[in-house]
């Protein structure tokens, strides 16, 4: 049995939209949800998400390391994280002698020593409040793979 040219057009047409609504998200025929989001979203790749974690400022060292530094103003609780190129939480250890150095406008710098926390998590310690974050530097140093490493990162948000 031959099809008429006009019969194939019709089922072409019919193929394509059937696949253009599945695509652009409408319901399948046999009532499937639409797909969700593609799997390479922002959670899903590598250093697709910098959004703090703990409310302080996301930094990268190499193509494999995050780490956020949270300053308190009121500077009874700094701390820093360690997560992977996803974002996922890094045991504190991963990074040794972790350290913050407070540079304030018009004093000494204040050196903050920190310390691994009570559930491994993260490296924390306290100092003096940070009356004006607009003036205040901080310099963060760690070393990973036994390399040091430092920064400085403006205080003011």
């Amino acid at each position: 049995m031959r099809c008429d040219p006009s019969d194939r057009r019709r089922l072409f047409a019919v193929a394509l939209l059937s696949s253009g609504l599945y695509a652009c998200g409408g319901p399948a025929a046999d009532n499937r949800p639409a797909p969700g989001p593609p799997a390479n979203s922002a959670s899903s790749v590598p250093h697709g998400d910098h959004n703090p974690h703990h409310g302080g400022i996301v930094m990268m060292k190499g193509e494999d390391l995050h780490y956020e530094v949270v300053l308190d103003p009121a500077g009874r609780s700094h701390g820093v994280y360690f997560t992977d190129a996803l974002r996922e939480d890094l045991p504190a250890s991963v990074a040794s002698n972790v350290e913050l150095t407070i540079k304030r406008s018009g004093s000494a710098d204040e050196h903050v020593a920190l310390q691994i926390d009570a559930a491994g998590e993260s490296w924390v310690g306290s100092g003096q409040p940070i009356a004006n974050p607009e003036t205040t530097t901080v310099r963060v140093g760690f070393s990973i793979r036994n390399e040091p490493y430092w920064i400085d990162l403006p205080v003011k948000k």
